[in-house]
């Protein structure tokens, strides 16, 4: 996938609503959402990182700041017909890069049992007991952001 390009993104911006969209096919739609109940209200707060061809977004992953440390990666999407291909991974470690780069020393989340290996082969490890979160089995993530 040589001409995706990745960029930083904000609530507004031209690639905000397509970032809307792939959230809510790969993510929402699935489980019976509604396109009204994609956005969280921190969501002017926290980091998009769209990966997209022109203006088509193919992947997505967002982080919410905590506090000045931490906080947590969700709302990770790749379009279905490149999933498997790298991009999630390619996202996510971009996303690491600019955290650290902003002095954020680690980073949680919420993985969907399914794919718990995925964020494992990343370096995250499972902490805490199983729970469900939008009706579905997750496990808690977490990974120390090295400097």
């Amino acid at each position: 996938m040589p001409d995706v390009t990745l960029s930083l993104i904000h609530p507004g911006h031209p690639l905000y609503e397509g970032e809307l969209e792939l959230r809510f096919r790969v993510l929402r739609e699935p489980l019976g959402y509604t396109r009204a109940q994609v956005a969280f209200p921190f969501e002017a707060d926290s980091l998009h990182l769209v990966a997209h061809q022109g203006d088509t977004v193919l992947g997505c992953v967002l982080f919410n700041p905590e506090d000045a440390h931490g906080g947590r990666l969700f709302q990770m999407a790749v379009s279905p017909h490149l999933q498997g291909q790298g991009l999630g991974a390619r996202l996510v470690r971009s996303l690491e890069e600019e955290l650290r780069r902003r002095g954020f020393t680690h980073v949680h989340l919420h993985a969907r049992g399914p794919v718990v290996p995925f964020y494992e082969r990343l370096g995250y490890a499972v902490y805490g007991e199983p729970f469900t979160e939008v009706g579905i089995p997750h496990r808690h993530m977490r990974k120390a952001l090295d400097t």
